[in-house]
């Protein structure tokens, strides 16, 4: 027994060491995440708002017909309708693309889901849909993780003073006021509890949902409630390569996934015809979609949605252009990251065939989906409102790349603990 005595002994004394180890590791942590500074131990609240496709979707089906007999008509409980790989396989993608899309009614200016198909979205105030757009956590689904994980090891916890604020990317700010609502507490209640105000860091489209939010705001509400606006990857002038996606669809390079096919749902997306480029930001003579017989231009909107047989979508493009096209300043301190050097569509050129084939793409900087031009928008702000604009060149970082990458991490870090 004697034995046993020093052999727990011995166990006991290194989980001691361990846990020794793992708390010097974790002050150490801590300590770097605070700048250096062992005494700064507050931690401003963070709000995640995701760009489109950039959270999770769920559905609840009970549906009278479907497109194909493999389809549900009904189902018991809420499935993942985004991300769910096994549904965007041939066959199956029929059936995701009739639940997805959405349908355009002329008369009100709005959208509704198919009948039979109710849409959630959840997770609002958790970070887990943010986090991984596929539950099952594989790689390929990965979104806000590296960045919640990170701050999680500053002493952050998921749910409590970080949160995410996803919504349903399909449509545009005007559809889904009651989001803003909800965001507006939340962000009110999280700087309550922390006695301190909330850093908001969105991505994508997420930054142009947040910059209507913010417009919408007393300035008085801004002061109080927001330390900073942390942007990365930002349309603020709309993106180019929507253009193609409303026009012939686009795959992604995905080979099992018809471009034509994805583009019934893909024009339905109003936040997709919101994100086309703007006048304000785009040269009215350049040339951005090419046919052997019509040149297209900011300014000719309205007769390519009808030459390409989508004239909803020309209606969609009124009901949403004004939201954010003059881009008034946010009011907050902002952080603008954007990524350069990588070939980012800047123009199509289409054959006879037109709109049904893939176009020949004319590329330009960016970061592989934002064209340059577009993330610069940020330097507009600088003068036109007293708090600071910042603006951080990310080189060589791709659109979605840039969460994982570690410069923005630490950027993100230097804003959350800097006084």
């Amino acid at each position: 027994m004697a034995g046993w005595h020093r052999v727990t002994a011995s166990l006991v004394g290194v989980l001691l060491l361990l846990l020794l180890l793992s708390a010097r590791s974790r002050g150490a942590t801590l300590e770097k995440c605070a700048g250096g500074n062992p005494r700064q131990s507050h931690r401003p609240p963070v709000v995640l708002i995701p760009g489109d496709l950039g959270n999770q979707l769920d559905a609840k089906l009970n549906k009278s017909t479907v497109v194909h007999y493999i389809c549900y008509k009904k189902t018991d409980t809420f499935f993942t309708l985004w991300l769910n790989l096994e549904l965007l396989v041939p066959v199956a993608i029929d059936c995701w693309i009739d639940n997805i899309r959405l349908i355009y009614n002329k008369t009100t200016h709005t959208t509704s889901s198919p009948p039979g198909v109710d849409i959630h979205i959840p997770g609002f105030g958790q970070t887990y849909s943010v986090e991984y757009l596929d539950p099952s956590k594989r790689g390929v689904g990965m979104y806000f993780f590296s960045i919640v994980q990170a701050l999680a090891d500053c002493g952050y916890t998921r749910g409590d003073d970080v949160r995410g604020a996803p919504y349903d990317w399909r449509k545009a700010p005007n559809e889904n006021k009651p989001y803003f609502l909800e965001l507006q507490q939340m962000i009110e209640q999280m700087a309550t509890k922390a006695g301190g105000p909330v850093v908001l860091i969105a991505h994508s489209m997420g930054n142009m949902y947040t910059l209507y939010f913010l417009n919408q705001q007393p300035q008085a509400w801004k002061d109080k409630y927001i330390k900073a606006f942390i942007s990365l990857g930002a349309p603020w002038a709309g993106v180019a390569k929507t253009l193609r996606v409303v026009i012939s669809g686009d795959n992604n390079r995905i080979p099992v996934i018809s471009s034509l096919k994805i583009r019934v749902q893909q024009r339905t997306a109003v936040s997709t015809n919101w994100l086309l480029p703007y006048a304000h930001s785009w040269p009215k003579d350049q040339v951005l979609v090419q046919t052997p017989t019509t040149n297209y231009t900011v300014q000719d909107y309205q007769r390519l949605y009808a030459d390409m047989g989508f004239e909803d979508g020309w209606l969609m493009r009124q009901d949403t252009e004004p939201l954010v096209s003059d881009l008034t300043p946010p009011g907050v301190a902002i952080h603008c990251l954007y990524g350069t050097g990588i070939p980012t569509p800047a123009a199509f050129q289409y054959s006879d065939k037109f709109p049904d084939v893939e176009p020949t793409v004319t590329s330009g900087d960016g970061d592989g989906t934002v064209n340059l031009q577009s993330a610069l928008q940020c330097k507009r702000w600088a003068g036109k409102q007293k708090q600071a604009v910042a603006l951080k060149e990310l080189p060589s970082n791709e659109h979605v790349n840039m969460l994982s990458n570690v410069t923005t991490v630490d950027y993100i870090k230097t804003v959350l603990f800097s006084p």
